[in-house]
């Protein structure tokens, strides 16, 4: 069975997450509302068939210009939600 999880993000261009992640912990889609259509395109691409746990430590902290958070940073966030709700 599949859950997803509607992410309303902070301090990016971005505005909505939404992921779907399967039973094994997989990320099986992303899609995003605004922010940068081909960063993340390819942080989809990149993300999608991966491990949650293995996303979150990668994408973490990461920073956008003098931004305290990033695109990546909120998906690392809101991944951390689903955990919490497992």
């Amino acid at each position: 069975m599949e859950r997803t999880i509607q992410y309303q993000t902070s301090g990016t261009c971005c505005r909505l997450m939404q992921v779907t992640i399967d039973d094994n912990d997989t990320i099986v889609n992303v899609d995003f509302l605004g922010g940068c259509n081909g960063n993340l395109k390819g942080i989809k691409s990149l993300v999608t068939g991966m491990k949650v746990d293995d996303v979150i430590s990668k994408l973490s902290g990461i920073k956008c210009g003098d931004k305290s958070t990033s695109c990546p940073d909120q998906l690392a966030q809101c991944l951390s939600q689903i955990r919490t709700k497992v």
